[in-house]
């Protein structure tokens, strides 16, 4: 049974997660490909490669780290399939990247449970989400979780709520300077950063429905079990079960008022989606039911290559 597969923690999940994403990257370039095949292509695409699959292990890095999970590979299996349900996320190269540090943002945020090193999770945080700003502005957004995680952890020290504008004020001045130096117009740079578009025409594709149908439907069922079982966990994790769902509502925010919508947008919801049906996941007592739900969600993608 599947499920039963990846009911505990073990180095093979990570063989095949990685598998998964190479064969899902792999097929996703290669159908836009159109140029010739050279050392930097190669070079290029592999590094493009490396940062997701980076990204898919800091993901299990934070969740094994704070518990937000139990111990198994639900979370980081279905963080890689959902690439695989909208491969349009892997066609956007800088919102890869802006990805990898909105994790690496969430990584230090989520680890303030401990109220260890505040100030320096704070500035890296706020520095994570800044520079991730570079690649894709909107996500921007996630500067809120910042302050709505110093209140939901109870940090009321007034310093450390200043701490996160030195780290945006640092990438701010570093970006300046890149833009003087390559004498580029901060006007020109910053023309187009602020625009919006409430226009979904461009979704209108089968497999992004689909897709999408899929995993905001899957979400929102799991997101009533998620928020449930909140009181059944620890005292001191329950704020972290708390801002998932913070930053699920945020990357949905992201969706709805992405300037550019081609799919690529809803990969700020892979982490807290793949959290909360994970934790659904956890609580199902018919095997059947779960290996089904399972089978689903691995069967979809090769559904949809045939759209």
């Amino acid at each position: 049974m599947i499920s039963k597969f990846f009911s505990k923690s073990k180095p093979v999940h990570y063989i095949v997660a990685s598998i998964i994403l190479l064969v899902v990257f792999v097929l996703a370039r290669f159908k836009i490909f159109t140029g010739d095949v050279n050392a930097f292509v190669f070079l290029k695409q592999t590094g493009l490669f490396l940062i997701s699959l980076f990204s898919v292990f800091v993901f299990d890095f934070f969740v094994t780290r704070n518990s937000l999970t139990k111990k198994n590979s639900y979370s980081i299996v279905l963080f890689v399939l959902f690439f695989a349900i909208l491969p349009q996320t892997i066609l956007n190269s800088q919102i890869i990247v802006a990805n990898l540090f909105i994790l690496l943002a969430l990584r230090r945020l989520i680890s303030l449970r401990t109220q260890k090193d505040i100030k320096k999770k704070l500035f890296d945080a706020s520095f994570w989400i800044a520079i991730s700003t570079l690649f894709y502005f909107w996500s921007s957004v996630f500067f809120i979780l910042i302050f709505v995680t110093l209140i939901t952890y109870a940090i009321t020290d007034l310093k450390n709520y200043i701490i996160p504008l030195i780290g945006i004020t640092t990438v701010g001045i570093m970006t300046t300077c890149y833009l003087i130096i390559t004498e580029i117009q901060i006007l020109d740079f910053a023309k187009g950063l602020f625009d919006y578009s409430l226009d979904y025409s461009a979704l209108n594709s089968k497999q992004i429905i689909v897709g999408t149908t899929l995993l905001l439907s899957f979400g929102l069922w799991a997101l009533f079990y998620y928020i449930k079982n909140i009181k059944s966990k620890m005292k001191t994790y329950r704020p972290s079960f708390k801002l998932i769902i913070i930053t699920a509502i945020l990357a949905l925010v992201i969706v709805i008022f992405a300037p550019s919508k081609n799919g690529s947008e809803f990969i700020f919801l892979f982490a807290p989606l793949s959290i909360i049906i994970t934790n659904y996941i956890e609580v199902i007592s018919e095997n059947w039911f779960k290996d089904t739900l399972l089978w689903v969600i691995f069967l979809t993608p090769i559904a949809l290559l045939l759209l």
